[in-house]
């Protein structure tokens, strides 16, 4: 093509960063390049979102009778979320756009990563061979510790920042730490990759355990053997040149799965399936909020709200009398203490969920003015969602309206049953609880009561049973039996009594009974366990409830890099 003769003074071409009061000498610029035919960037338009309609205008006072050379190049940071998009449409209809989007998929990020790099940077160390294969691994880390975060929180609890940053300068660590000492210190490496550079970022002590697996399995000494699989099927390369590692990738890396990232195929499943369910939720909440329907026999909105409003207040049953219960309890073991809570928060939650519909229902009839949240209330009963004032005093839940209040309502039977003779359930259902740790404590409690056992020096062993709750009649005579959860990213086989490869398309098997009993924490087993976190939703992070060791006879960090966890719903 023939060269633009264009050069980068000051003459030719004006270059404003935006967000300092810069937008008068913006427009200046527009005015003097629009009459020469110079070139104009505007950086971080996104900071000055008053002036954007003044320059729209500008620009398109310009667009007639100005230079033919006149350019103007303008760049903004993606919006965070649909709010945020200020850019006018004015703009954005008369302008060609570039997006510099992330790569996705291992083959990409992979390739990316090594980017980073040249021939000479793998020819810097002179223990070539151990750099370079150090050096792979930590291309391959960076890729799988980036793109893990589209399984969701089956990917990691949180969602970090991890940059280029984090492994260039990784990778100088390497290269000082090789060239200082006789043999590689693997330990100290991992510690300064996984605790500092990348675990600089990490937030939550499960996604700390995650990131340090990997490199336990990626960095160690039998990587030079030539013998390391990165992922299944994926061999650690040996020593080659640095055109020969992308041409490695592109041959020898297998097509993207959730296997390259030591995940079971169904988390690809259960990601997919979210994001479906997040888009039809849109969809659905976009519909024309009109109620003026009523034509041609069309049920209104207000009828479809009024019908389910009157079904939930006629199955909500009254509040539980606590004074009343207290009076008829002779000991307050930990178990009735637990049993006093729950009550309370339920009481909170239902006086709350009863005066909301109460108050709506006297808006529907006219007798009091709708307020915003009588119309929030009424949105979210038309939409099958749990409306914002219950989540507030109600417990972790991914449930459809529906489903939510059926659930609440078996909330509220369990409560009732174990509060009629405050005789501990002979299984326990540990989902019903507001706070299942309080109960998991109480376990502790009673046992170190009835043994004079210091409480701090104690901890819960869990059995799994091979019955379901049907098969119990009584509880036992210490401890209690739970139901209810359910494990995600692997399955419980009950005969062999350890953890094992999910089948697809299960994505969360129940578990059998667990047989939960305190013991003294230096009597634990924790040969060929796997210490599975118990969480009360699928969202994980903050829904942690409690840490279950569970047997395995396979590798436990097998377990970890699938992300495998008790759910209590």
């Amino acid at each position: 093509g023939k060269k633009l003769g264009y050069t980068f003074n000051n003459r030719n071409f004006h270059n404003i960063s935006l967000g300092q009061g810069q937008e008068v000498v913006a427009e200046q610029a527009l005015d003097l390049a629009a009459e020469e035919g110079h070139w104009v960037i505007l950086q971080n338009i996104h900071l000055v979102a008053k002036w954007l309609s003044s320059l729209e205008k500008k620009l398109e006072q310009h667009s007639e009778g100005s230079h033919q050379d006149f350019r103007v190049f303008i760049s903004a940071e993606p919006a965070p979320c649909p709010d945020s998009h200020i850019i006018p449409q004015g703009i954005l209809e008369n302008s060609i756009k570039i997006t510099n989007e992330p790569p996705t998929g291992m083959h990409a990020n992979l390739h990316k990563a090594l980017d980073n790099f040249n021939q000479d940077t793998l020819e810097m160390c002179t223990r070539e061979n151990e750099f370079k294969s150090i050096l792979f691994a930590l291309c391959y880390f960076h890729a799988v510790v980036a793109e893990r975060r589209k399984f969701g929180p089956q990917g990691w609890n949180r969602s970090y920042p991890f940059n280029t940053g984090d492994l260039t300068i990784s990778v100088n660590v390497l290269y000082n730490y090789l060239e200082a000492s006789s043999k590689v210190p693997y330990d100290d490496l991992r510690y300064l990759f996984g605790e500092i550079m990348y675990g600089g970022h990490i937030t939550d002590d499960w996604d700390r355990r995650l990131c340090k697996t990997y490199l336990e399995e990626f960095i160690k000494p039998e990587m030079l053997d030539g013998e390391l699989f990165l992922a299944p099927g994926f061999l650690l390369p040996g020593n080659m040149d640095y055109n020969g590692y992308h041409q490695y990738i592109d041959s020898t890396l297998p097509p993207e799965s959730p296997y390259l990232y030591g995940l079971h195929p169904n988390a690809e499943i259960g990601f997919l399936t979210q994001t479906s369910e997040k888009l039809f939720h849109v969809v659905l909440e976009m519909q024309p909020r009109d109620s003026s329907m009523g034509e041609g026999g069309v049920v209104t909105r207000e009828e479809t709200v009024k019908v389910l409003l009157d079904e939930m207040l006629e199955k909500l049953m009254d509040e539980f009398n606590i004074a009343e219960l207290m009076a008829k309890v002779e000991e307050r073991t930990p178990y009735v203490v637990v049993a006093f809570q729950e009550c309370e928060r339920m009481n909170i939650l239902t006086s709350e969920i009863k005066r909301s519909l109460m108050e709506l229902d006297l808006g529907l009839k006219g007798e009091l003015t709708m307020t915003s949240d009588m119309e929030n209330l009424q949105n979210a009963l038309f939409l099958d969602m749990v409306p914002e004032s219950w989540i507030k005093k109600a417990y972790p839940s991914t449930a459809s309206l529906g489903v939510w209040f059926a659930d609440l309502l078996t909330r509220i039977k369990e409560l009732e049953t174990w509060t009629g003779d405050f005789a501990l359930p002979s299984a326990v259902w540990l989902t019903g609880f507001f706070n299942p740790q309080s109960f998991l404590t109480a376990i502790m409690q009673s046992t170190a009561r009835k043994n004079q056992w210091p409480l701090d020096k104690m901890a819960l062993q869990c059995d799994v049973t091979k019955k379901n709750r049907e098969d119990f009649a009584s509880p036992p005579r210490e401890g209690a039996y739970v139901h209810g959860l359910f494990m995600e990213g692997a399955r419980w086989d009950a005969q062999a009594g350890i953890i094992t490869d999910a089948r697809l398309k299960e994505l969360t098997p129940a578990m059998p009974v667990i047989f939960i009993k305190a013991i003294p924490a230096d009597k634990q087993d924790t040969r060929s366990v796997y210490p599975c976190p118990v969480y009360k939703t699928r969202q994980r992070g903050p829904t942690y409830v409690w840490t279950f060791n569970l047997k395995t006879r396979e590798n436990p960090s097998k377990w970890v890099l699938a992300g495998v966890a008790l759910l209590l719903q």
